[in-house]
């Protein structure tokens, strides 16, 4: 089962679907492919719960990195890493070494430190993607700070294209919830933009 992320919805999935291919190269069935795009700081992603869900005894996880899995603090990534253990699966991602055939041949002190090894290297991959993720938070918080120094941060540029697809969606006379989903937004931003829409605020 092949999973793959990207954090906004500007950003493309493109590089990732070579995952695909080389999966199949490698001799492998591919189940399914789960896409989407949503940080990797959350955990209720709707695709990875689903992959979560249709994991089978057996099968391989596969993903471009860890950090496409998870960019969560360090107790929820491996609770959902041991999630995907429980049901019986294992991880296939550059970086972290699965040792568990290796474990199962092994007795006493090599199947011991085997499991010690294991469990290091996924929580250092795991620690190194989310140390990433607060770094780049930092950065950008840095850089608006220095924007706004500067009177150069004006804040987030509004989206005018799905501004007038609200609107228009709105006027006639589409729910909120309707109106959300086919305008491809939440519920919140419909309200947000019909609002100022409502008042005359261009």
């Amino acid at each position: 089962r092949i999973y793959m992320r990207a954090s906004s919805k500007t950003q493309s999935l493109e590089r990732q679907e070579r995952l695909i291919s080389d999966a199949r190269e490698a001799g492998y069935y591919v189940a399914a492919v789960y896409r989407e795009k949503a940080s990797g700081a959350i955990t209720d992603r709707p695709e990875l719960m689903r992959m979560i869900s249709d994991l089978q005894p057996g099968e391989l996880v596969v993903a471009e990195r860890i950090d496409r899995i998870s960019r969560l603090p360090l107790p929820k990534a491996q609770a959902l890493i041991d999630t995907i253990h429980e049901k019986g699966a294992k991880l296939s991602i550059p970086g972290v070494f699965d040792f568990s055939d290796l474990v199962k041949e092994s007795e006493g002190i090599t199947k011991i430190v085997l499991e010690s090894v294991q469990e290091m290297l996924l929580k250092l991959a795991l620690q190194m993607a989310r140390d990433d993720y607060e770094e780049r938070r930092r950065r950008q918080q840095e850089g608006i700070e220095l924007a706004k120094e500067k009177g150069l941060f004006t804040g987030r540029r509004p989206n005018k294209e799905l501004h007038e697809r609200i609107r228009a969606l709105r006027s006639a006379r589409f729910s909120i919830s309707d109106t959300a989903r086919i305008a491809g937004c939440s519920e919140a931003s419909v309200k947000r933009v019909w609002s100022k829409f409502s008042k005359g605020d261009s």
